[in-house]
């Protein structure tokens, strides 16, 4: 159920400590990790602490912790001293969704070309 924690998800189970993370910066709602497959110099993920598949459907059901990822991200930039960075949600396997645990990524450290892979 979304929104519950999910006994099969790598990410329910760093939100409850029992899988390790490299955790930066962690608030009531979010926990910000560095991803363990950085595409960037920085490469840090920003996750709800609820459970939902994805971007989309954690902005339907809870649009304040949603904003509450979007508001870390910006803070996490800051604390890394990412003069430019690049937020990015995946939706999907198609899109390259690993971890169906709605989750963004902070990319910076370098230039980053577009259009993105």
């Amino acid at each position: 159920m979304a929104g519950e924690p999910q006994a099969d998800c790598l990410f329910c189970k760093i939100v409850a400590k029992e899988v390790p993370a490299t955790i930066v910066r962690e608030t009531e709602t979010t926990v910000a990790f560095r991803d363990i497959n950085p595409q960037a110099p920085t490469h840090i993920l920003v996750i709800p602490k609820v459970h939902h598949p994805d971007a989309a459907s954690l902005g339907a059901a809870e649009p304040e912790i949603a904003a509450d990822v979007l508001r870390e991200v910006g803070v996490v930039a800051a604390e890394e001293k990412l003069d430019s960075y690049r937020t990015v949600f995946n939706t999907g396997s198609g899109a390259g969704q690993t971890v169906f645990h709605a989750h963004a990524h902070v990319l910076g450290g370098r230039g980053l070309q577009w259009p993105p892979g």
